[in-house]
C-alpha cells in the first residue's frame, strides 16, 4: 500500500479522516501513478492537485518524499523505495505565499 499525506483543504474536500490515505497502485510507483490512484478513489479531487488537461502540478502544491522535494522532478520518475514499501508517505503539501 502506498501512503499519501494530503493537505487539510483536500482532506476536507474528499471527506478523509486523518492525515493519510492508503492506496493500491498498479505498475510503477510514480507521482503520476499515485495521483491517478488518488483521483480514482476520490474523484472530487480531480483537477485540484493537477490540471485536468495538462496534468501539471497546480501552483501552491508541492510533492515531498523521504525529505526530498519532488515537485520539479518528472512525474514518471520512480518514487523512493521507502514510499514503494509503504514505510514513508508521498506528501502533497499546500504551499503558502505572502508578504508584508
Amino acid at each position: 500500500m502506498i501512503r499519501v499525506e494530503l493537505p487539510p483543504h483536500l482532506r476536507t474536500l474528499a471527506g478523509v479522516k486523518g492525515h493519510e490515505v492508503a492506496l493500491d497502485v498498479q505498475g510503477a510507483v510514480t507521482v503520476r501513478s499515485v495521483l491517478g490512484a488518488v483521483e480514482a478513489r476520490y474523484p472530487m479531487l480531480c483537477g485540484t492537485i493537477r490540471d485536468h488537461v495538462t496534468e501539471e502540478r497546480r501552483p501552491f502544491l508541492r510533492f515531498f518524499a523521504c525529505g526530498l522535494d519532488l515537485s520539479h522532478d518528472s512525474v514518471d520518475k520512480p518514487l523512493p523505495e521507502a514510499v514503494v514499501k509503504g514505510e514513508e508517505p508521498l506528501i502533497v503539501l499546500g504551499a503558502i505565499a505572502g508578504g508584508h
